[in-house]
């Protein structure tokens, strides 16, 4: 599954779009090498985001076509920091 759909259906974002734009926006890793779009995703992938100040790494843990609300989460947190927005840079 593309990386843009997965984050879309695993619910880490809102809309695919969104996760296009990560990805074109250089924001978006798979298994540590930048991904972009269309790059695929399987299971036990570690996927890493950048949100603004926020950095989540996730583990797949399974990979559906659709989402619903009563389902499993497809994703593992192994890691979430968040950068002092009065740090220097």
């Amino acid at each position: 599954m593309r990386i843009d759909k997965y984050l879309k259906v695993s619910r880490l974002i809102k809309r695919r779009t969104v996760g296009k734009d990560l990805a074109k926006d250089e924001r978006v890793y798979v298994n540590g090498r930048l991904a972009k779009p269309s790059t695929e995703v399987k299971v036990a992938d570690i996927i890493k985001i950048t949100f603004g100040n926020r950095e989540i790494e996730v583990r797949v843990s399974a990979i559906a076509n659709q989402s619903k609300k009563s389902d499993e989460p497809l994703f593992e947190i192994i890691s979430q920091t968040y950068q002092n927005e009065n740090e220097v840079k």
